[in-house]
């Protein structure tokens, strides 16, 4: 089951508790249309909002490419040719690459992860990629900067010194310097990466869903508070958790020895 009117360019597709978004431009590089971000939040929203879906997984399609970023006919022209509704774009928060979505995401990164499509993977949770991979946001050649989210996000998910070789040099970076930097967890051969991922999927899957959402909530939301407010926050979370009947269903099928059956309730 998918979303009525999305375009063969981003595929969207459920099975069971798993969702899987694929970038589907291999000729273009996976490369982003205007369509394709629209589509790309309507998919957001749907995955946030399906009950029944508790992962989703991102990759490309082919072995080329996970996503070149915004195509740059199609989408940055546009942006430059009207600086005023692309600045509009940008300056709303919700914007940004699965901004309050609370449910674990993974990135099977199968190739190049350019540009717009390092700025989505920084929406990600958990990163699994390639041996040739490639990561970068060389926007800077063009002329133009980043405008996806990368100046918050990534000083904030990497070490400063080398979030700012990124993002002012523009180079490419390995898979393994990925790694090295933080950016994604691990490398493995590029016939393993979907399996990996749908390893981690299967864990996460395992646990309460309301107690992996909450834990990514958690995170997020207090990153940036002072170490008061932060405790405040987490401690009105875990509250909200520990009412629930899985947290009751947890410990309880630990001492009974039993797997325990969660209802995300």
């Amino acid at each position: 089951m998918s979303i009525a009117g999305l375009d063969d360019d981003l595929l969207y597709e459920k099975k069971g508790k798993l969702a899987y978004m694929t970038f589907n431009r291999p000729s273009e590089m996976n490369s982003i249309t205007p369509k394709m971000l629209e589509d790309l939040d309507r998919i957001a929203d749907d995955f946030n909002n399906d009950n029944e879906l508790l992962v989703l997984i991102v990759t490309g399609t082919g072995e080329q490419s996970f996503c070149a970023g915004a195509d740059l006919k199609k989408t940055i022209t546009k942006l430059t040719e009207d600086a005023e509704q692309g600045g509009r774009f940008m300056k709303d928060p919700s914007k940004r690459f699965f901004h309050g979505v609370f449910k674990p995401i993974i990135a099977a990164v199968n190739g190049f992860c350019l540009a717009g499509g390092t700025e989505i993977l920084q929406g990600m949770d958990i990163r699994i990629a390639a041996e040739h991979a490639r990561f970068g946001l060389p926007e800077v050649h063009w002329g133009i900067i980043p405008g996806g989210g990368s100046h918050v996000r990534l000083p904030r998910q990497i070490p400063y010194c080398h979030a700012m070789d990124i993002l002012l040099t523009g180079r490419q970076i390995t898979a393994e310097e990925a790694v090295h930097f933080g950016l994604i967890n691990k490398v493995v051969p590029a016939d393993q990466v979907m399996a990996e991922c749908e390893k981690y999927a299967k864990m996460i899957c395992a646990n309460g869903p309301l107690a992996v959402q909450a834990a990514k909530e958690a995170a997020i939301s207090t990153y940036n508070m002072g170490w008061s407010e932060a405790f405040s926050t987490e401690a009105v979370i875990a509250e909200r958790i520990f009412k629930t009947a899985d947290a009751v269903e947890g410990p309880k099928a630990f001492a009974e020895k039993r797997e325990p059956v969660y209802h995300g309730k």
